[in-house]
């Protein structure tokens, strides 16, 4: 009996780990495939969550999702690592070694071999080189980075609270760098959460004179991938909120006591987030001789197919996909990945089967953009109305979070997903509406 069929997906984010439960329950559990997902990290959490987990507003432990528990219940394999090498000619991927929290190494580099490899690595934050962003500013790509801001973001309550010398010029101000959706939701949610920390204690802190938040954008509006009409809103909203929004400023350095801009702007803060623009990641760049555009990115056919190898797929941020009818390719968006995670789970079992590939057609949705609990803003089904339909309020609120609903329905099913949800409710009127460390 010849050898199972090996698929590798590499990168356990919404897309890749959509994929591998979907390949593994169709072909994992009949022995068609051998189904392995590498990711760098022990457990799973959904990207667009991570502001609410910085903000403090979720327990990041509590959303997270073991790979390997999801791989023993859907029938694929789990390897931890990171991959930084690929060799088309022998069909294997070189992944680094792991360590653990004490430098002591965990499992040695190693290699993984495949016949048909997915890749599906997302995106980090694109910081333009700019002076003093890495030394400086905190990223939210990984959920080590978010906990490090929410960590920071407290002690530093903790530290004015017990101060008995004036406030410096920048404490307890925080920059955010990027006006998309990320930099905009943080910003509402932080104001929010920070006034609930406040409340716990922290009396010597005036909330409303103390702690001031900025966002600085480069381009002449907020969220400038969304209609204009719900930039105005969004901007309208954070302004009531006293959130400082500065457009038109491209920010030209990050220091330990705030940031500069091009107009020669200098705002204080003791606390900088960058989420202006994204990029692949580095090692993607040319790897194995594949083509890639300025941003790392794998250039891909509207089959995902990488364009120099038929037995290299990718799928995600890290992949650029041409968007017939458009002149830019398909966003690097949350529901894009979910789509093509669907469009491969029913193309791969073609592929073994000797069928062609039929191409990938991205459905756009609309975009959603939560401002926490004061508002929620949107547009809707452009793509099935032919125009856009704008949504505010709760109607909005209930598409946003109905988003995640939809990636743990097809992470675990409708059961697991409704018990979720009724938990959830549960829990949240008996614990801190805030995480207080």
């Amino acid at each position: 009996m010849p050898d199972p069929h090996r698929i590798v997906i590499v990168g356990g984010g919404a897309g890749g780990l959509e994929l591998a439960t979907r390949l593994g329950d169709t072909l994992g559990r009949k022995g068609r495939a051998q189904v392995t997902l590498v990711d760098r990290s022990r457990t799973h959490l959904w990207k667009p969550l991570l502001h609410e987990f910085a903000a403090g507003s979720m327990d990041l432990d509590y959303h997270a999702l073991s790979y390997l528990a999801q791989a023993r219940w859907h029938y694929f394999r789990f390897q931890r690592g990171s991959m930084d090498a690929l060799d088309r000619g022998r069909r294997v991927i070189l992944v680094a070694p792991t360590f653990d929290e004490d430098g002591r190494e965990l499992i040695p580099r190693r290699e993984i071999s495949y016949d048909t490899l997915v890749i599906a690595v997302g995106s980090n934050t694109n910081d333009f080189g700019t002076p003093g962003a890495r030394e400086h500013a905190i990223s939210l790509d990984m959920p080590e980075q978010a906990e490090l801001f929410h960590r920071r973001m407290i002690n530093a309550c903790i530290r004015a609270n017990a101060q008995v010398t004036p406030l410096r010029p920048e404490q307890l101000k925080v920059a955010i760098i990027g006006a998309g959706a990320t930099g905009v939701e943080l910003a509402a949610e932080l104001h929010k959460t920070t006034r609930e920390l406040v409340a716990y204690g922290l009396d010597r802190i005036n909330p409303e004179k103390d702690i001031k938040l900025t966002i600085i954008e480069a381009a002449p509006r907020i969220l400038p991938a969304v209609p204009e009409r719900l930039s105005k809103a969004a901007e309208e909203l954070l302004r009531g909120l006293d959130v400082q929004v500065l457009t038109g400023e491209r920010v030209t350095g990050v220091a330990a006591d705030g940031v500069t801009t091009a107009a020669g702007r200098a705002i204080p803060a003791e606390l900088t987030v960058w989420a202006a623009g994204i990029k692949a990641p580095d090692f993607l760049k040319d790897i194995g001789g594949l083509e890639t555009n300025r941003l790392n990115q794998l250039v891909v056919r509207e089959t995902l197919d990488t364009t120099r190898d038929p037995d290299v797929f990718a799928m995600g941020d890290c992949a650029s996909c041409p968007w017939p009818g458009h002149d830019r390719t398909v966003p690097p968006t949350a529901q894009a990945a979910h789509q093509q995670a669907n469009h491969l789970s029913r193309m791969l079992p073609r592929r073994l089967a000797g069928k062609p590939l039929e191409p990938w057609r991205y459905r756009d949705f609309g975009s959603l953009v939560s401002l926490g609990e004061y508002s929620t803003v949107g547009s809707l089904m452009g793509a099935l109305l032919g125009g856009t339909m704008f949504v505010e309020g709760l109607f909005a609120r209930f598409m946003y979070v109905s988003l995640y609903r939809m990636h743990v329905y097809a992470l675990h099913g409708l059961a697991k997903m409704l018990f979720d949800t009724l938990a959830k409710l549960i829990t949240r009127r008996t614990e801190p509406r805030v995480k207080l460390h």
